[in-house]
């Protein structure tokens, strides 16, 4: 039986949510520890969160990323209305004229710079709320952010690594 083509739709709301929060997640863990690190590291500021403080900062974060999502769709969808770009990327991505297994490394680097710096300013402004001792001179914080690159490049060959793995078993599979 052959399989009918599938029309390519643009993302719903839920998949810029379920993906913000995937990847908000995932980097604020890393921008956490990175802060940590670049404290240690340089000898300046004050930043140690117990995992209280950083569950409490964590849940306040939540609906910050929430409205990134919503944000972000709302500014590609200004850009590229009805994702017309988009869909043209995957269609080029799925016949093998662009990359096919490997997420932007430009992505990853603005993004999980990008987040480091939200995380700090998370912590920083929940402080009063947990009790937390927050003090994040901005070189401590551009010296975690650059540190949290490399978890972001890491976190695209991860998930590169995966599709070419799931590729090969589903190729397997057909053989």
């Amino acid at each position: 039986m052959t399989e009918l083509p599938k029309k390519p739709v643009a993302p719903s709301v839920w998949i810029w949510i379920s993906v913000t929060l995937l990847w908000g997640t995932v980097f604020y863990a890393t921008s956490t520890w990175m802060l940590k690190t670049s404290t240690f590291l340089l000898g300046q500021g004050v930043f140690d969160p117990g995992s209280n403080e950083a569950l409490t900062v964590y849940l306040l974060y939540v609906p910050v990323l929430v409205a990134v999502a919503l944000v972000s769709m709302i500014v590609k969808n200004l850009m590229d209305p009805g994702s017309l770009k988009q869909i043209e990327r995957h269609q080029a991505v799925a016949k093998g004229k662009r990359e096919r297994y490997f997420v932007s490394f430009a992505g990853s680097i603005a993004t999980s710079f990008i987040f480091t710096v939200m995380t700090a300013f998370m912590h920083k402004l929940s402080a009063p709320l947990t009790g937390e001792a927050v003090d994040l001179p901005a070189k401590t914080v551009i010296a975690a952010a650059g540190l949290n690159i490399a978890a972001g490049l890491a976190a695209s060959m991860l998930v590169g690594v995966v599709f070419m793995v799931t590729r090969a078993v589903k190729g397997a599979g057909r053989g």
